[in-house]
């Protein structure tokens, strides 16, 4: 089974905003990393932004 690589993203937020997404997490049974990208694929879902697969990103690497 192949691996996922993933990225890291780091940035500042308002406590209160911290909070609401741990509850939102929470809620949804999801990790905080999980639910925020949850939340930019919705977004970008409903505003017409495509992500690629990670498979095509990959494979993108493999011809450089």
């Amino acid at each position: 089974m192949a691996t996922t690589k993933t990225a890291t993203v780091t940035f500042r937020i308002d406590p209160a905003v911290k909070e609401a997404l741990r509850t939102a997490a929470a809620r949804e049974h999801r990790s905080i990393a999980n639910m925020v990208e949850v939340l930019i694929r919705d977004y970008c879902g409903r505003n017409g932004i495509t992500i690629p697969e990670q498979g095509d990103l990959l494979g993108d690497e493999k011809k450089r």
